[in-house]
């Protein structure tokens, strides 16, 4: 379907633009949100005949969408949140999330404004974009974190979840070491407790056949008559 945009879209093009896009797009997106008309004669004309309006209209939102952005960008939001200790969070962080941290910090967002590609999942510093116009976009912070603690590590730009990794990583060599009776041993070789010590081995034998020499049996040796 022809139309002709009534301000910036994405890739599509600026106001005044007439494009091609898909039916479905146009009939269940830009047209019923007043973004486009169709491009016929009679909505060309009316569309010409109302052009300079709709540009000044649209500079000045554009003014205040930016004045507002210089407020909201760059905010940081703290969303506390059960996670496993591999960072993945008992559920996830929405659009409704970002708005309602963004109200508390003063700043009025529109659902339809925050642009999410996917739920927030894991732990971490996210960056979330908001478009307060068409051409004007800002990105806010979402510190997602289990805790004040943890959220103020992450605020400093420390990686919990790399902290997490590591902390987890010396569980697992501690955990080993424990259970290894002598972690110095190459793989194969006989931990030293296992020889008897103070046995005196005859010249040229090993440690280990004096061992089995010292526990042979005594019945096996004839007395001095």
């Amino acid at each position: 379907m022809d139309i002709i945009l009534l301000e910036r879209i994405g890739n599509l093009g600026s106001i005044g633009d007439v494009v091609t896009v898909k039916d479905g797009y146009a009939r269940n997106f830009l047209l019923p949100q007043k973004k486009a008309l169709r491009a016929n004669a009679a909505n060309k004309k009316v569309f010409e005949a109302n052009r300079e309006r709709l540009e000044k209209e649209n500079a000045e939102k554009r003014t205040e969408a930016e004045s507002a952005g210089d407020k909201v960008g760059g905010t940081e939001i703290v969303l506390l949140r059960a996670s496993s200790n591999a960072g993945q969070l008992y559920g996830s962080v929405n659009v409704r999330d970002i708005v309602s941290g963004l109200e508390e910090k003063g700043h009025s967002v529109d659902k339809k404004q925050v642009i999410m590609g996917s739920p927030i999942k894991m732990i971490g510093m996210h960056d979330v974009t908001v478009a307060l116009h068409p051409e004007v976009h800002v990105t806010v912070k979402a510190n997602v974190a289990r805790s004040e603690d943890e959220a103020e590590l992450q605020s400093q730009g420390i990686d919990v979840l790399a902290q997490l990794f590591e902390e987890e990583q010396k569980e697992i060599e501690d955990a080993a070491s424990a259970n290894q009776t002598d972690p110095t041993l190459e793989p194969g070789e006989i931990p030293a407790e296992l020889l008897e010590d103070g046995v005196d081995s005859p010249e040229g034998t090993s440690e280990a056949e004096a061992k089995i020499e010292a526990t042979a049996p005594e019945g096996d040796e004839t007395s001095e008559g």
